[in-house]
């Protein structure tokens, strides 16, 4: 009772620590494609391993993955246990809320300590453990800076692949609405590759959601360099163009490329495809520049419409830079409903390039 008065400013101090500032790649992009190209699953293996190397003080759990030749169900933890030895790696029980929640408490034993876990073998079984994450997420500001769980938190999320209900989720819309968690969801096999370093070697929570369908896709396969790292909050200019801003992140990345292949040659417009990478936090200094060069705006991402991340991006855009728009922020993402098994179901739920299409052609037309 006799202490003084909390000052009302200091609400904002402790939320997320400073992160790792990468070293060689600044601004996380690189120019070097002679190599070989990598895909997106092999580049988080290599970079977990490495990363294993260069600080003895990491530890992995969770499901399945350090089972025989196996690792995971995707096989991203493939050979970890044989080169690092079950001490560092070790299957945990199928009890989500139980993996988050000794990788918390793990991480107080020694500030080195780094723990990645495998929250669940796919995004949509999470759900058991949102009360431990919540815990992991407010831990640095609950204790004013003295404790902040070192911990990456990979999960395999979206769909693409008729997975339905229970396999095909993407859960980052409920996640981005609690404060005291980087976020990051990746396109690309480079990108993935680079924010899974800087991750490893910040302070802090750090959520990595991989879009599972691009694993060991074509499209997503890139060179990766050696050590490449990526800065959180920095989004990356995947095709500029000066037509329309069309913002976006993990699996519909890929569709708006393709999207914008297609209109440039049908049309000879020139669309500035953006590829955020980093939900949290949002790189809005490289949409702003996007968005005064061409006036248009169209999100798109796989996750619903209706209270999608794609919503606080339009209220960011429509507020700081209404007066350098020419026509109506426009989102396409998925239906308000559950995921469906049927690939039918799925088409019609989940955002494709017909979706796309229409949209930025109707905007490019306004």
């Amino acid at each position: 009772l006799a202490a003084p008065e909390p000052d009302p400013a200091t609400i904002f101090d402790y939320v997320l620590p400073e992160p790792y500032q990468p070293q060689k790649y600044t601004d996380g992009t690189h120019k070097e494609e002679n190599g070989e190209k990598r895909t997106l699953v092999t580049a988080i293996n290599e970079t977990l391993k490495a990363e294993f190397r260069h600080n003895p003080n990491t530890f992995l759990w969770g499901q399945d993955v350090a089972n025989k030749d196996k690792g995971g169900v995707f096989n991203v933890t493939k050979g970890m246990q044989q080169e690092f030895g079950p001490k560092r790696i070790f299957n945990a029980p199928i009890a989500e809320d139980y993996i988050v929640g000794t990788a918390n408490g793990m991480c107080r034993f020694d500030p080195k300590i780094h723990v990645v876990v495998e929250g669940a073998e796919f995004a949509d079984y999470f759900w058991p453990a949102i009360e431990q994450y919540v815990e992991c997420t407010h831990e640095y500001w609950r204790s004013n800076g003295q404790f902040t769980p070192n911990l990456t938190l990979r999960l395999a999320s979206g769909g693409y692949i008729g997975g339905g209900l229970y396999h095909s989720q993407t859960i980052e819309g409920a996640l981005t609405s609690i404060p005291g968690a980087r976020i990051v969801y990746p396109s690309f096999a480079d990108d993935a590759a680079g924010l899974l370093r800087t991750s490893l070697r910040s302070k802090g929570f750090t959520v990595f959601l991989e879009p599972k369908a691009q694993y060991n896709s074509v499209e997503a396969a890139s060179f990766v360099p050696e050590d490449f790292e990526v800065p959180f909050g920095k989004a990356r200019i995947r095709r500029p163009g000066n037509d329309l801003s069309v913002i976006t992140y993990g699996n519909t990345t890929h569709f708006c490329l393709s999207v914008a292949e297609k209109l440039k040659k049908e049309h000879n417009w020139d669309m500035e495809v953006i590829d955020i990478r980093s939900l949290i936090p949002l790189d809005t200094e490289t949409i702003f520049a996007s968005v005064k060069k061409t006036s248009k705006v169209l999100i798109v991402h796989e996750d619903k419409v209706f209270s999608g991340f794609g919503a606080e991006i339009a209220g960011i855009v429509g507020t700081e830079m209404f007066r350098y728009l020419d026509a109506p922020i426009q989102r396409v993402g998925s239906t308000f409903t559950p995921v469906g098994f049927h690939p039918v179901l799925e088409k019609a739920i989940l955002p494709g390039e017909e979706r796309i299409y229409n949209a930025a052609k109707a905007l490019l037309e306004y």
